[in-house]
């Protein structure tokens, strides 16, 4: 027993690393999660790529390349390479632009050509990807709010479930733009095709239900639940006889199943290889260069934000804390995108869902993701006939999951949490996305997100330059001072400092953001990571000055604002005399203190009394106080009930507004 516990103990305490003795040493570990991670891989790789208007096989091409290149360049020890959800409306959008529709139905000769095109344009993406991480452009994931970016990945989500659920109905010929295809829905309940339907939502349910159940037994816990939609559906399909073409009637009216139903595969061992497909260039062509160029940028744009975010995300939940080079990362998946593109598959990222899957399973280095592929590699290598009897009607259920997680209730109620003006960004790249296309959607994101901050008083100055003060002190500690604004349009400038004056010169930072007029969520969420790194290298990032800025919102990442209160500032004019008895007085109602100035002046009953000469000024004193509205109310009702009663006064009120409401409170 007390050797297991010091085995748990080394495992927590050292660091893996994927080397040649990390391989050997981790092996077991490794093959393990790599095996079943592979189990969730494959349909999801099947599914993604038809998704995507690609051939199913296309999406085993992307995880095996990705596997293969992305272990020995990108030093991400537990994060999985492949296809992802997020890519397809990209991908479709792209393949639909060349006049194709995938695989629906039937793969035609322009729906081939569409394909060949697609991948031309995934070579484009994938040397700007490279490119880009050359020139240490992985500060990317940086910049995009994090409001805009969950509102483009829920409307992903809602594109992935509406293109997705003719397939799960059996409903031929569903296509359109979003919401379009969100009126039509009732059109393809009432059109669906029984056997095909039966299937599909048999198996949206076992991906609904299946986590439930995991969760109150722990032997389900293993067995992914793809893996249970496969071992229910693909005898449901054997049982309706989709390998062969054939009608049948259901309440009187006539339905045709076949082949066409299933998932297309290569029909002998090591047929795949006869799968593959080289890019056709003429995607580069005065004909289609327009279009080629829209959607190499949105591939590149995307692809890489995605990749990076799910990489920062899978080094948050490492058990060892490891720190990815993002951009060694972002060359790795270029490098594997641009080898997939050749032989025919779709672009990749570093996958969350996979990576998450993995860590729980318990991998140790990157040979995790290598072994997966080899899986991926071994079993459409040798059993592509065993693959072929997938229904496809099982993979859109699948994907439709997997939308309804990218845009599930808690997101928008997440959102909401963190700032009522982050859901409001949240929403408008939603509708934004929807309504137009990812790139134009998240560019309305960060419009609002902007607007926001220049209503909340962020000068226009600062929206992209961050006004820093830095010294050093006597301890080797680095004082920054922060001034205007501290927001996600400047935080790459913003961070770089601090990591150059901490990091960088091995120095604690204390960060004085007392100046600041708005702090926003993203700058907030990454300050509390850029802590983690200061602590990992032994270093302290201490945020100091916040006190005095009011939270927008219950979270305790919600964006900051300096607060600007508003109080009443009492003016009394009396004779001087008389001035200590009434500033006794004051204080006792509760004034925190006063300010005396001695006047001269002269009154209505002077003037009059004058009778046109030029009166004689009286010496007075003016008492002033800010306070609480209701302090100042008994203020003025005892300058009123009491004090005039006995001496003539003269009173005035306004509102004023102070940054530090506490100095204007009694201590008590």
């Amino acid at each position: 027993m007390n050797s297991q516990i010091d085995e748990l103990n080394s495992v927590q305490t050292e660091k893996p690393v994927g080397n040649v003795n990390g391989f050997i040493k981790y092996l077991r570990y490794d093959l393990i999660s790599g095996f079943l991670v592979f189990l969730i891989a494959l349909p999801l790789c099947l599914g993604i790529a038809l998704a995507c208007g690609y051939p199913a096989i296309a999406g085993i091409f992307t995880a095996v390349v990705g596997s293969l290149v992305a272990t020995f360049i990108s030093d991400s020890e537990l994060t999985i390479k492949g296809p992802a959800a997020g890519l397809i409306v990209i991908a479709i959008g792209c393949i639909e632009s060349f006049g194709g529709d995938g695989a629906m139905g039937g793969f035609t000769e322009i729906d081939m050509q569409a394909y060949k095109l697609a991948l031309a344009v995934g070579v484009g993406a994938a040397v700007l990807q490279i490119l880009f991480g050359m020139f240490r452009g992985g500060i990317l994931g940086e910049f995009f709010p994090l409001a805009a970016v969950h509102g483009m990945l829920a409307a992903i989500g809602i594109i992935i479930m509406v293109k997705q659920l003719p397939i799960a109905l059996g409903y031929e010929g569903g296509k359109g733009e979003p919401l379009e295809m969100l009126q039509e829905i009732p059109h393809y309940i009432q059109h669906l095709n029984p056997e095909i339907a039966l299937i599909g939502v048999i198996g949206l349910a076992i991906m609904f239900l299946w986590p439930i159940m995991q969760k109150s037994t722990a032997i389900l816990k293993a067995v992914p639940s793809p893996l249970v939609v496969l071992l229910v559906t693909v005898p449901m399909g054997m049982y309706f006889d989709l390998l062969h073409e054939h009608g049948y009637e259901f309440n009187g009216h006539q339905y045709k199943v076949g082949e066409s139903f299933l998932v297309q595969m290569p029909d002998r061992v090591f047929g795949m290889f006869d799968f593959i497909t080289t890019p056709d260039f003429a995607a580069y062509s005065p004909k289609h260069l327009g279009n080629s160029i829209v959607w190499i940028l949105m591939f590149f744009v995307i692809g890489s934000l995605e990749s990076i975010l799910s990489a920062k995300a899978v080094d948050v939940i490492d058990p060892w804390k490891r720190k990815t080079n993002m951009n060694r990362d972002t060359i790795a998946v270029g490098v594997g995108n641009l080898i997939a593109s050749f032989i025919g598959g779709l672009p990749m990222i570093s996958e969350i869902v996979r990576s998450k899957a993995n860590i729980d399973n318990g991998a140790r280095t990157r040979f995790a993701n290598l072994w997966h592929g080899l899986f991926l590699l071994a079993c459409v290598a040798l059993l592509p006939t065993v693959l072929h009897r997938i229904p496809l009607a099982a993979l859109a259920a699948m994907l439709i999951y997997t939308g309804f997680r990218l845009t599930h209730p808690t997101e928008f109620v997440h959102t909401y949490r963190t700032g009522p003006e982050q859901l409001i960004i949240f929403v408008a790249t939603l509708v934004g996305v929807l309504a137009t296309d990812l790139l134009i959607g998240i560019a309305i994101g960060i419009g609002v997100k902007m607007f926001i901050h220049l209503l909340n008083g962020v000068p226009v100055s600062s929206l992209f330059k961050p006004y820093l003060d830095i010294t050093i002190k006597d301890d080797n500690t680095a004082l920054v001072q922060a001034h205007k604004s501290a927001v996600f349009s400047n935080w790459i400038q913003f961070r770089s400092k601090l990591v150059n004056e901490g990091l960088n010169e091995r120095r604690n930072v204390i960060l004085d953001m007392s100046d600041t007029q708005l702090v926003d969520h993203s700058v907030m969420e990454k300050l509390h990571e850029l802590e983690s790194d200061f602590s990992d290298a032994n270093l302290e990032l201490r945020v100091v000055g916040l006190d005095e800025h009011k939270h927008l919102a219950e979270h305790k990442h919600s964006a900051r604002k300096r607060a600007i209160e508003k109080l009443r500032r009492i003016t009394i004019i009396v004779s001087a005399n008389i001035q200590d008895e009434v500033c006794r007085n004051v204080i006792g109602l509760g004034a925190s203190g006063y300010t005396l100035t001695n006047v001269e002046g002269v009154g209505r009953h002077q003037i009059h009394d004058a009778q046109g000469s030029l009166p004689s000024a009286t010496r007075m004193t003016k008492i002033e106080v800010i306070v609480p509205r209701p302090i100042g109310n008994e203020i003025v009702d005892y300058c009123r009930n009491e004090l005039a009663e006995k001496h003539p006064n003269s009173v005035c009120t306004e509102l004023v507004e102070v940054l530090k409401k506490e100095h204007f409170v009694p201590t008590i």
